[in-house]
């Protein structure tokens, strides 16, 4: 036995980190969920919580006055908020899905101009690639950029927007040359304030009612020529890249909601009682939430695998981060059913929790690339070798 064998072992130091996070998440984020939930209003009181601690955008790099988290860590950020609210996980997950791109390819101008923004909690950024009719088929978008002098001017709608007009900065993708198919678009930051820029009415949903989500316009939307984000014909890459580093987050998104509504199950089965006892001494009961927490630390593990593997850098990562994704949205939506179910009638009621945790776990299997799609990406990989 060795108790230093550091293989699996996240260090003390993470784990002190999401401690503070869930101390934290269950003062000031989770009172409000269930309004924020019924009333469909941006959570601002996680926002002003998260921002005050460092956790709104905790993997800026430290040279553009961010925390300079790593990956595993921003993961765990986005898992301990989604554990009580998964609208409020949206606030570090999206800053960060936004970010990447400028990350991973933006000019060092564009980098100082934009990250110590969000880093400071000053801005939000949001990230628009997705069309009505482009969505998985994101080469057969329409919106476009054309060069005018040192300025490109942007025509067209973006949606599904999550955090639309609420964000300050917006990383779109515009086809530059649409003769070049994929290797006709580029990427772009925009700025709420630009000319030409518009935000549309927010949808009406299933779930995570209090992260907007909208169209956004350009209507002859002029901005400066060193906001294109790398050269143009890239954007594509940058968009697909930046996904490898994204999708775990949408992973641990998942598991914290999967956390949140089996720890709300395990209390309601210990004091709810049928036939003399309580129903956790059911061995129906205790199978069920067996199955809900093997499958969660599964999820988790494969989530911070993928982290892992984006942190270093790593070569033909889509395949991982993809399963993680994939895997722990599909755990999120089988606990949490299975969560409403030992309820019973009780959880078909707002009451709990977990109807709204079953309600916003379905988005995990649609966003980011629906999870149809995440198994067409595993399955090339493959066969691929």
């Amino acid at each position: 036995m060795n108790p230093d064998f550091d293989v699996y072992d996240l260090g003390e130091e993470r784990a002190a980190l999401r401690e503070s996070v869930r101390a934290l998440c269950e003062k000031e984020i989770q009172p409000f969920a269930a309004e924020v939930d019924l009333n469909a209003r941006f959570p601002q009181e996680a926002r002003d919580a998260l921002t005050s601690a460092g956790f709104h955008a905790i993997h800026i790099p430290e040279q553009y006055q961010g925390e300079g988290a790593d990956s595993i860590v921003a993961c765990m950020v986005i898992e301990e908020v989604a554990r009580v609210d998964a609208s409020a996980s949206l606030i570090p997950a999206v800053n960060k899905l936004g970010s990447m791109p400028i990350i991973l390819s933006g000019s060092e101008e564009l980098k100082q101009k934009v990250l110590p923004t969000i880093a400071s909690g000053e801005s939000m950024i949001s990230y628009a690639l997705s069309e009505r009719e482009a969505g998985s088929d994101t080469v057969s978008m329409r919106t476009r950029a054309q060069a005018d002098g040192d300025d490109w001017i942007l025509n067209g709608t973006k949606c599904w927007i999550t955090n639309g007009g609420i964000s300050d900065w917006y990383t779109v993708m515009a086809k530059t040359d649409p003769d070049k198919g994929s290797n006709g678009i580029s990427a772009f930051v925009v700025h709420k304030d630009d000319p030409g820029f518009s935000v549309g009415p927010g949808e009406h949903k299933l779930g995570i009612k209090g992260s907007p989500t909208t169209e956004i316009y350009f209507e002859n939307c002029r901005i400066p020529g060193d906001r294109i984000i790398g050269e143009p014909g890239t954007g594509l890459k940058t968009a697909f890249a930046t996904l490898d580093h994204t999708r775990p987050t949408i992973g641990a998104q998942a598991v914290g909601i999967a956390q949140g509504a089996l720890d709300a199950a395990v209390d309601y089965v210990r004091e709810r009682k049928q036939f003399g006892k309580a129903i956790a001494e059911f061995q129906g009961v205790q199978f069920m939430l067996a199955d809900m927490a093997m499958k969660i630390e599964a999820a988790r593990h494969l989530v911070y695998v993928a982290a892992a593997k984006a942190e270093r850098g790593e070569a033909n990562i889509g395949l991982i981060a993809s399963a993680s994704k994939c895997f722990a949205s599909d755990t999120a939506m089988e606990v949490t059913t299975d969560a409403v179910q030992l309820f019973g009638g009780a959880g078909y009621t707002t009451d709990f929790p977990v109807e709204r945790m079953m309600r916003d776990a379905k988005i995990t299997q649609i966003y980011e690339g629906t999870n149809q799609i995440q198994r067409m990406v595993m399955a090339r990989k493959v066969l691929k070798g």
